[in-house]
């Protein structure tokens, strides 16, 4: 089923069952009025939703209405946590290779992980407000999971079934303010302002055979200013799986029902597949020529992010935002 968070001028908005194909909605108040109520109570609450889900596909839902992306907030408007990985080597090797340094062994066998801000996530037309162009403006396309319930010491095998819904993400960076705090040796704060996700959050079997073995197979799609920047696979190349990420973040404490994870910047060794990050392409065009050529986002750039199905239908809805100043 695919499940998203309408505004309602809460702070948590009201919960509604999209169709699969992104045309029509239904309130689910009569079930749960919020997403978190659901994660807290998935084996009850869920089947209920399916069946209104599937009530709703076969045209037969009482009160649907045409399903309007603009109206939403993030699937979660406020999770227990967002911990974002990077699960795709190939960016880490090619932005650490721009700068001479060298990529740890413990990489290929430790996921690196960071704890964001969960507190105020974005929905998928809020616009990305930062106070300075000179910050280093830059967007990273992600795929990300919301958990249910997971106990310490979760086994990677074990934590891909604790998975109960998938969206997408823009994990935006402030490049330029994140070296300063690395080297702080603490991690990133002021340099991960709040991410957005994608209008719709589905659960795995939506994916079908697209989803396996705790990866997404599809193609994600980015846009700059209008222009196709990246077609990406998300799948092969993906070093850390979802089980791996979940078990990573398990490994000393439990995971509560409405945390999301997220992949990192999906990234192919392919170059002629494109980026999901600026910084990447930066990077590309410093092995190749010396120096990086391409700026960051400035104040009215947009981009879009999308993944589409085997079917050529948008899996997720397509997060749009535009870069703005503050006020």
């Amino acid at each position: 089923m695919k499940l998203a968070t309408y505004k309602d001028g809460s702070r948590d908005g009201q919960l509604v069952v999209v169709s699969r194909d992104l045309t029509t909605a239904h309130y689910a108040s009569g079930i749960a009025s919020r997403l978190q109520q659901v994660l807290d109570d998935w084996n009850f609450l869920s089947p209920q939703l399916q069946d209104l889900y599937e009530t709703l596909n076969q045209g037969k839902a009482r009160h649907a209405f045409a399903f309007e992306p603009a109206q939403c907030m993030a699937p979660l408007p406020r999770a227990c946590q967002w911990a974002d990985g990077s699960a795709y080597i190939n960016h880490v090797e090619l932005v650490r290779k721009a700068r001479g340094a060298e990529v740890p062994e413990s990489f290929y066998t430790d996921p690196l992980m960071y704890q964001g801000g969960s507190d105020d996530l974005l929905g998928p037309r809020d616009d990305i407000v930062v106070p300075s162009e000179k910050m280093g403006i830059d967007f990273e396309s992600e795929v990300a999971v919301i958990t249910g319930d997971l106990p310490m010491g979760v086994s990677p095998e074990a934590a891909i079934d604790g998975i109960r819904l998938l969206m997408l993400a823009n994990d935006v960076s402030l490049r330029h303010l994140i070296p300063a705090e690395l080297a702080k040796g603490f991690g990133f704060l002021q340099s991960k302002p709040a991410t957005a996700f994608s209008p719709v959050a589905v659960t795995p079997d939506e994916l079908g055979a697209a989803w396996q073995g705790g990866r997404v197979h599809l193609t994600l799609q980015t846009q700059w200013n209008g222009r196709k920047v990246g077609l990406c696979d998300a799948g092969p190349e993906m070093t850390f799986h979802f089980g791996q990420l979940i078990a990573h973040l398990a490994k000393t404490r439990r995971v509560r029902a409405g945390s999301i994870v997220g992949s990192g910047t999906v990234s192919n060794k392919d170059w002629s597949k494109g980026y999901s990050c600026i910084a990447e392409k930066r990077a590309i065009e410093t092995l190749e020529g010396g120096a990086p050529v391409t700026e960051f986002m400035q104040y009215g750039d947009t981009v879009r992010i999308e993944m589409k199905g085997s079917d050529g239908l948008s899996v997720f809805g397509a997060i749009e935002q535009t870069v703005a100043a503050p006020g």
